[in-house]
């Protein structure tokens, strides 16, 4: 972990659970949401009642950080937005690339959100040459030739895969040959990378059989 983020670790803390990793994000969301509306402190019940967690879950989870909380008053939420941003990473631009200018990667390459959070889309690539100069919100789509090219120049930090299942693992073995350390994969597929590089798949129809399987666990016969 890069020295900057320790002072906003517990001194001699243990590593943080993956679990509580994975709902800092949401915190983070939520309480820029709440700067955003001018809302100065926020408590644990009310942090866990937006996110659909427990009290107890929310300061188990903060307990983690070099952050305390005030009785009756709960986070100030101008330190809680400074001390998760700067634990993720957020604090600085992250480089962002996209491969895949179907529906998905251009949705993607045209969401605002993104350079609001920290992350900077600067490349859009396809095979496809009817694509190429296409205007996808701040950038034009690009030859997939291009690739590495793009990525040592602007530095990137992270590649997303937005293409069909087929070529995903050809995109990630690029990926990793042109230098990124960091994949978001999106594409309905399983793919191997090499240790040290780190993988995160999205799985947007795996989510929704698990909807599915919830619907039909309570499902009352007729």
């Amino acid at each position: 972990m890069p020295k900057k983020f320790m002072s906003f670790l517990k001194e001699s803390a243990p590593k943080i659970p993956q679990p509580v990793i994975r709902r800092l994000p949401k915190y983070l969301v939520h309480v820029q949401e709440l700067r955003e509306e001018d809302v100065v402190w926020a408590s644990s019940q009310q942090i866990a009642e937006a996110l659909g967690l427990t009290s107890s879950t929310v300061r188990q989870d903060l307990s983690h950080l070099d952050l305390s909380g005030i009785s009756k008053r709960g986070y100030e939420t101008e330190q809680l937005e400074l001390v998760l941003r700067q634990v993720l990473g957020a604090d600085i631009v992250h480089r962002v690339v996209i491969v895949g200018a179907g529906n998905l990667g251009r949705s993607l390459a045209e969401h605002g959100a993104f350079t609001q959070r920290g992350f900077e889309i600067c490349g859009l690539f396809d095979q496809e040459p009817s694509l190429f100069g296409r205007q996808v919100g701040d950038v034009k789509v690009m030859s997939i030739d291009s690739f590495c090219d793009v990525c040592r120049d602007t530095d990137v930090d992270i590649g997303l895969i937005a293409v069909p299942s087929s070529a995903a693992q050809g995109v990630a073995d690029l990926m990793v040959q042109c230098g990124i350390r960091a994949i978001l994969n999106l594409a309905y597929k399983h793919i191997q990378v090499p240790q040290g590089v780190h993988l995160v798949d999205a799985r947007i129809i795996e989510s929704l059989q698990e909807l599915a399987y919830s619907l039909g666990k309570n499902r009352i016969p007729s």
